[in-house]
């Protein structure tokens, strides 16, 4: 599915009607240019998931791991720092019963998950406009409308 996205509200607005689909387990790929919308897209799906917190970039300390009120935790990862899926691994995410949304992904997570949904973020030559591309990999996304609208 392809999208645009023509302000950075409209951004967080798309991550809370994300957040309505996503359920514990769920892997989100958010791949961009540094100020493509990254963590606006987070905040709009901490919003919908009643995450606790702010959510803000997790850049220096990696991950941040946020409660919601009525679910699973949403779990909020930079790996731009990161190499390799191994030191993905090492910082001890609760995959399994979390919403995990990692910024910067990288080809590393291709060979150590078997779901994922990856949202590609272009910066238009217009300042607030995005492009977004948002594709379903895995048995869990296959017959899941990716079709969030604008």
């Amino acid at each position: 599915m392809k999208l645009t996205i023509e302000t950075p509200e409209a951004m967080e607005a798309f991550g809370l009607r994300l957040s309505e689909t996503l359920q514990p387990g769920d892997l989100v790929l958010l791949s961009g240019k540094l100020g493509a919308g990254k963590t606006t897209m987070t905040r709009g799906i901490g919003a919908g998931l009643e995450a606790i917190g702010t959510i803000q970039s997790p850049t220096f300390v990696l991950a941040r791991t946020h409660r919601t009120k009525n679910g699973p935790k949403l779990v909020h990862v930079d790996a731009y720092r990161l190499s390799s899926a191994i030191e993905l691994d090492d910082l001890d995410i609760d995959f399994a019963n979390s919403i995990v949304v990692i910024e910067w992904p990288r080809d590393f997570i291709d060979d150590s998950f078997e779901n994922w949904l990856l949202i590609e973020i272009d910066r238009s030559s217009q300042e607030d406009i995005r492009e977004l591309s948002v594709a379903g990999h895995g048995p869990r996304w296959q017959g899941v409308s990716l079709d969030f609208g604008n």
